[in-house]
């Protein structure tokens, strides 16, 4: 299986890293008072999704990645969402 790359806004590509979302997603959903260990279960289940999605891509923007990461968490819970989605790298 090729590994997938990210392209970021402005048009740097990295490879894909799984760790980065799960991390993101943790931070999310704590700052809303998630406790710990339905946060790990969440951003567990989310990251699934999110591999099973990317798994035949060769590139994925990373909007598109922060978009299905929003989508993906939304189900589980919309607060924790809104933080994930307004979150933005300093960088």
């Amino acid at each position: 299986m090729a590994q997938t790359h990210i392209v970021k806004r402005k048009g740097r590509k990295e490879r894909f890293d799984e760790r980065k979302i799960y991390l993101s997603c943790f931070a999310s959903c704590r700052v809303v008072g998630i406790p710990d260990k339905q946060n790990e279960k969440i951003c567990g289940s989310v990251v699934k999704s999110v591999r099973a999605w990317v798994k035949n891509k060769r590139e994925v923007r990373s909007k598109d990645i922060m978009k299905f990461v929003v989508s993906s968490l939304r189900k589980h819970d919309k607060d924790a969402a809104f933080m994930y989605e307004t979150h933005k790298d300093i960088g």
